[in-house]
């Protein structure tokens, strides 16, 4: 009763609202947290400078949560990691299935990238902190499970439109800094703030919180899984290790709901939307320079509100069903003209410069190069997630804020949200009108994926949901 009063105070909810329903013996639910904190001394990743970390400044988890009705279990887990490998996801799904029975395609693994952790992207064989996220992961999960009981569903939005920007601006005609290839873009991706050069973003931004509350019958709350598009607010003190806003705003909510002491422990999780293009600057102005974390804290904390405040008018259900869908997709990789073959051949045989800034020609010159390594077609790791009357897809990119809302507006099943980085780390996935534009999403190098790749990995994704509700017809009809 305790939790259940807090919650409706602190979100201003009404006792006739959050009245309590009897569940059905069908659906459960259950959630854990696992540390992934890495050990100091590593490098950070997220940047072309890769400092050493020589502090923690906030834990690092694997946040948890797993649903079942009786039939099927479905794991969510995200990660407070920069990216996430397919091989590492394969690992960990791996020790899922022999620790609790949960199949591969039922576990749904994503990172919420932070600029300020040690990277999980590697490859097998592992190494020492890779197998170690894997290891947690499996070991949240496995505790999530163990804490399965009774549970309620509700499905619900918010709106937080004065965190998000584009980040890609189109430039006045010939103002743009030149690119790493020699060339002038039309956009410009993080322009200076206030700049007379500037002409309007190049592309929408997505202001919803989508939000999965799950709650005990009696009204406790288990989980509430949010995901929200925006890249990473940053701000961070160097060489700090830091989850960034998404582990301040899950701290934020707990503790909204009173839910700070409770046994077993309350989760929040809040996993990347579709964010490639979308930052907290709002670049029609210079930004005043905080000290660290200060603007990172406000951002979380409003978010928390709002998702808090969302919640006082949750209604939820206990009749919820579940399903999954998985599939890795063949998409071909970006392969270098000759012409930029040339240019990076030409760029690296000349000697390298000693200078504290970073040579972009030269690190372009070597992905560029690089790409051949790379078979001419990859699998891409593709999700989709049916909870009750919610569709939850995924990419293994970067993806552009225009496809979330092309995903939320098309699903054959509704509501629905799609999440990024989700089984590996893949580069940005911008849509094919934005590759003529430039710009650093779409550079060589950066864009890993053939210029059609959104449109197929779209297309994959609705077909694996329409399949997912005929199914669903069909089982209601008999």
């Amino acid at each position: 009763m305790k939790y259940f009063l807090l919650w409706a105070v602190g979100c201003m909810a009404s006792t006739q609202l959050l009245a309590a329903t009897p569940a059905k013996a069908g659906f459960r639910a259950g959630a854990a947290t696992s540390n992934i904190t890495p050990f100091l001394g590593g490098d950070i990743v997220g940047n072309f400078v890769r400092p050493v970390a020589t502090n923690i400044h906030d834990e690092l988890h694997a946040r948890c949560l797993v649903l079942d009705d009786g039939k099927t279990r479905l794991a969510l887990v995200v990660c407070d990691v920069l990216g996430i490998s397919r091989d590492v996801s394969i690992e960990a799904r791996k020790l899922i299935q022999q620790n609790t029975g949960i199949p591969p395609e039922n576990v749904l693994i994503s990172a919420v990238h932070t600029h300020s952790a040690c990277d999980a992207r590697g490859t097998a064989p592992l190494n020492e902190y890779n197998k170690f996220v894997a290891r947690r992961i499996a070991d949240g999960v496995q505790t999530a499970l163990g804490t399965l009981r009774p549970a309620q569903m509700a499905f619900l939005t918010a709106q937080a439109p004065e965190h998000v920007f584009n980040r890609r601006w189109v430039m006045k005609p010939g103002t743009a800094p030149s690119n790493p290839f020699g060339g002038i873009d039309q956009v410009k991706m993080n322009p200076p703030g206030g700049s007379p050069n500037l002409v309007e973003p190049a592309g929408p931004t997505d202001p919803t919180i989508s939000i999965l509350a799950l709650r005990e019958p009696e009204g406790r709350p288990i989980a509430v899984y949010s995901a929200y598009s925006l890249h990473y607010v940053g701000g961070v003190q160097s060489c700090d290790i830091s989850a960034d806003y998404y582990g301040m705003y899950c701290e934020e909510l707990k503790r909204l709901l009173g839910a700070d002491d409770q046994d077993p422990p309350f989760v929040a999780l809040m996993a990347n939307g579709t964010s490639a293009d979308i930052n907290s600057i709002n670049f029609r102005k210079p930004r005043p320079k905080l000290p660290p974390y200060v603007r990172m804290r406000a951002i979380a904390n409003d978010i928390a509100h709002k998702v808090c405040a969302a919640l006082a008018e949750a209604k939820y259900r206990d009749d919820v069903t579940l399903d999954a869908r998985y599939q890795e997709l063949k998409v071909h990789s970006r392969r270098p003209t000759p012409e930029q073959l040339a240019w990076a051949k030409e760029t690296l045989a000349k000697p390298a410069t000693k200078s504290d800034k970073v040579d972009m020609p030269r690190v372009y010159a070597t992905r560029t190069m690089n790409l051949f390594k790379t078979p001419e077609t990859l699998p891409v790791p593709l999700q989709v997630l049916r909870i009750g009357p919610v569709c939850v897809g995924s990419m293994p990119t970067e993806v552009f804020c225009e496809i979330g809302l092309e995903f939320r507006k098309r699903s054959p099943i509704q509501p629905a949200f799609l999440l990024s980085l989700a089984h590996d780390y893949m580069g940005y996935l911008p849509t094919p009108r934005h590759f003529p534009l430039g710009g650093y999403e779409t550079w060589i190098g950066t864009s890993r994926l053939e210029p059609q790749a959104s449109e197929k990995m779209l297309a994959a994704l609705l077909e694996m949901a329409a399949e997912i509700k005929k199914q669903l017809a069909t089982a209601g009809s008999k």
